[in-house]
């Protein structure tokens, strides 16, 4: 638990990487995100190492803090930011209960992009689903449905982990029906989420495939690995 309050502790976090950031980095990583967001430059191994000091002196948020923390973090202009966020929600994951898919749903339709979406969808929703199925068909229905892709990106991934576990008839059901999208991040999801269990289920993978009419890049990367 920590003892400042969210904006408090939004200021002095952005402040402390701050004093590490590297304009080159910075450049080169705002470019690889296609000028979607500022960074301070500073990359995952050597944020996390510095977010381990920064820890010990200004503590974590507690699960019933997160929700505050997490939407002023979420706000700042830099990425990290918004990593140091989701990885703060990340240390709960196999705690979390059912309350905490509105808070995911936040992270996922706000500033959103694929680093932090994958996170949550894999991670996050994942676990989350996975500890209590009966909350799958809502939401993955009411994702499916509201038309933002990023939303239908995480119905796609969350079984990404599941391997023996994947609800088969579930994954290749929200593939057919997103196939004819024309979304870059949608095709590459149908071709991961595909690829991902033709380790478990190589057969049942290529059958699909070979009798949908798959964009080429949702094909190539579904038989990647076979």
């Amino acid at each position: 638990m920590t003892e400042l309050n969210p904006g408090e502790y939004a200021r002095v976090l952005s402040d402390f990487l701050s004093e590490h950031k590297n304009q080159e980095n910075a450049k080169a990583m705002k470019a690889y995100m296609k000028d979607n967001f500022h960074f301070f430059g500073i990359k995952m191994p050597v944020r996390r190492t510095l977010l381990k000091e920064f820890y010990v002196y200004n503590g974590i948020p507690s699960t019933d803090q997160l929700e505050d923390y997490v939407k002023v973090l979420w706000q700042q202009p830099e990425r990290e930011l918004q990593l140091t966020a989701q990885e703060i929600v990340g240390k709960y994951m196999k705690k979390a209960t059912p309350d905490k898919i509105k808070l995911y749903e936040y992270m996922i339709v706000n500033k959103s992009w694929w680093d932090t979406v994958d996170y949550i969808a894999i991670w996050l929703v994942g676990i989350l689903f996975k500890n209590y199925p009966e909350m799958i068909d809502e939401h993955v229905e009411k994702w499916m449905a509201s038309g933002n892709f990023w939303l239908q990106r995480t119905a796609i991934l969350f079984q990404r982990n599941y391997k023996e576990q994947t609800d088969e008839n579930l994954l290749f059901g929200l593939c057919e029906k997103l196939s004819g999208e024309n979304e870059f991040f949608i095709r590459k999801a149908i071709g991961w989420a595909l690829r991902e269990y033709s380790k478990t289920n190589p057969e049942a993978v290529v059958e699909f495939v070979n009798s949908h009419e798959l964009s080429p890049l949702s094909r190539k990367e579904a038989l990647r690995r076979i």
